[in-house]
């Protein structure tokens, strides 16, 4: 089959999704958000493999995140015990249903690693809230940049909720990977929105 000009046809087994890059230079002006009810928010610093994981899968599995879960033990055990990441999490009643990651780069940017919240806490502000909270982080080191990325296998929210929170599309790319549903990686039921095509 010939495509049009401008598509790329995609190997058996593989997704894709369009990058956008995003940055801010200055923190915005912090905007008044009340903590919600139930919530707290706790900072790990030498997270638990298992518990970290565990929290990246409830948190990120229905948009395929799935980097730190192929990540060496060892390799993401140091990583986690950096000084120059941090890790929180939001938890309600015991149970941690939100995660928060910040890296600061030795060039003095900061990077928003990972952010998000399990289904159960999405909407009613607690967005918001971490938000202003990773913003009081970044900004409270001498940093160069804030930066963070998202992509279409994210919530369709995602891009505008960063754009409202201060970030300035900088950069777009186009990335294809191997589908992680289809060697296990992430349950091949997750993520309804990216058909999953076996080879």
């Amino acid at each position: 089959m010939t495509l049009p000009d401008g598509l790329t046809d995609l190997a058996p087994g593989k997704i894709a999704a369009v990058v956008t890059y995003l940055e801010m230079t200055t923190r915005p002006a912090a905007r008044p958000v009340q903590p919600p009810p139930q919530l707290r928010l706790l900072r790990h610093d030498t997270p638990d493999l298992e518990w970290y994981r565990q929290l990246y899968r409830r948190v990120g599995e229905d948009y395929l995140w799935f980097s730190r879960l192929l990540m060496a033990d060892d390799l993401l055990t140091a990583h986690l015990a950096s000084a120059a990441v941090e890790v929180w999490s939001v938890r309600r009643s015991g149970e941690d249903l939100g995660l928060l990651e910040l890296e600061w780069m030795q060039n003095g940017d900061c990077e928003l690693s990972f952010f998000g919240l399990a289904p159960e806490l999405i909407g009613g502000g607690v967005g918001r809230w971490l938000m202003e909270h990773a913003l009081d982080r970044a900004f409270s080191h001498e940093i160069k940049r804030f930066f963070v990325h998202t992509c279409t296998l994210d919530s369709a929210q995602a891009l505008g909720f960063y754009r409202r929170a201060g970030f300035v599309p900088y950069g777009r790319a186009i990335e294809s990977v191997d589908d992680p549903r289809l060697s296990g990686v992430i349950d091949p039921e997750r993520a309804a929105h990216v058909p999953l095509l076996r080879p």
